[in-house]
């Protein structure tokens, strides 16, 4: 199967042909002001990169859905989508934790957490279980042996450790765009519940309506 990966939902935007689980091309590049403008090029890179016959034929496109930055999510969807119906391919979503626990198949007894980071003091944690987002002072102590994962390990394997947390930090920091792609085949073949390629908002949005609620439209100008 040949699949296109989108990821923008953390510290970088990352494009990526995998063909039958393995990397045919792939382009990164780290987060800065307006990079998401960048990742329909590092798209069109990849698909040039890897079109050995010359129809950039594509099976499926996979994008990372969150948790993350709330532009780069929605950059990377609107991207795949836009893709998906010119070319008639199916999108699927992925979050980072599932792409991130794909690349830890046996970890034993240890459950696998990861730890993204949210913004002042905050982090997404997520488990197979489901995501929830909270502040550093509140993480739960885990009832199990535990295996942190993600941008936000280092910190958090830290506090658990002094709370008498039995902890092993990984190197797993983002999700490998080898790990999106075979999700979402599995995703594809039924193996996987569904998961629609749309925005993981875990925190409400923090934009607010006015107090006295929204603007009345102007009036029209006279002698137009």
């Amino acid at each position: 199967m040949r699949v296109l990966v989108l990821d923008s939902a953390l510290s970088r935007c990352s494009a990526a042909i995998v063909i039958d689980g393995e990397v045919a091309a792939f382009r990164s590049q780290a987060r800065g002001q307006g990079y998401e403008a960048v990742l329909p090029g590092r798209a069109r890179d990849v698909l040039a990169d890897s079109d050995e016959s010359g129809e950039q034929r594509l099976d499926l496109i996979a994008v990372t859905v969150g948790p993350g930055s709330f532009t780069g999510i929605r950059a990377g969807i609107a991207l795949a989508h836009g893709i998906g119906f010119a070319r008639g391919v199916p999108v699927i979503g992925v979050t980072v934790g599932e792409a991130i626990a794909d690349s830890f198949p046996h970890l034993g007894d240890r459950d696998l957490w990861t730890v993204t980071d949210s913004r002042r003091g905050r982090i997404f944690l997520e488990q197979i279980s489901g995501i929830v987002s909270l502040s550093l002072d509140a993480l739960p102590i885990p009832v199990r042996k535990v295996a942190i994962a993600g941008s936000a390990a280092l910190q958090v394997a830290a506090r658990l450790a002094a709370r008498g947390a039995n902890v092993m930090l990984t190197d797993a920091r983002f999700a490998m765009v080898r790990h999106i792609a075979l999700v979402a085949e599995r995703r594809a073949n039924g193996d996987l519940p569904p998961r629609e390629a749309q925005p993981l908002y875990v925190d409400p949005p923090e934009a607010r309506l006015p107090t006295g609620g929204s603007r009345p439209p102007p009036e029209p100008l006279s002698g137009l």
